[in-house]
């Protein structure tokens, strides 16, 4: 999934475009890890600083300046309250779903599907759909990965995870 041109493209930052939602006339383009993301991050000044959540600082710092130089305006999961609804946006995408155990499920990413955050940009962006993995998935290895049994179709048994 390339996505719509975006300049400087998110990878040279080692985030990937993970889909893009229309809000009236405006696109919000979602953003996640891509590839070399933890090694960009952990050598980063925010990691090594001791100042409190340095991801979230690294993040806002990133897609902050991707969102300057686009003419947009970032949105992170962490914004709030009211939070803006990273998830909504993600089913709305055509490029999540919601997985067998209740976690979302990406086109590319698979269960390890997370949003750093996103920018809301002026304009209708095309959008690509992806396929559900989940639909061509014939075994479900999800529903039986975790040792502790947490991961359920009723969703993230937290307490069983942690006994």
């Amino acid at each position: 999934m390339t996505g719509p041109a975006l300049t400087p493209d998110p990878a040279t930052v080692h985030l990937a475009l993970l889909g893009v939602v229309h809000e009236g006339g405006e696109s919000v383009v979602l953003l996640g890890p891509g590839e070399g993301f933890w090694p960009a991050f952990t050598a980063s000044q925010e990691y090594a600083e001791s100042a409190p959540d340095p991801l979230d600082r690294w993040s806002k710092r990133v897609i902050g300046a991707l969102a300057h130089a686009w003419g947009g305006v970032p949105v992170f999961p962490s914004d709030g309250p009211p939070y803006p609804p990273f998830i909504a946006w993600a089913l709305a995408s055509d490029r999540a779903w919601v997985s067998p155990v209740g976690l979302l499920c990406h086109d590319t990413q698979g269960l390890w599907c997370s949003f750093r955050g996103a920018v809301r940009l002026p304009g209708r962006l095309p959008r690509e759909s992806g396929d559900n993995p989940c639909a061509r998935c014939d075994t479900a290895p999800c529903r039986t990965a975790c040792p502790a049994g947490a991961l359920t179709p009723e969703g993230y048994d937290t307490a069983r995870c942690h006994a």
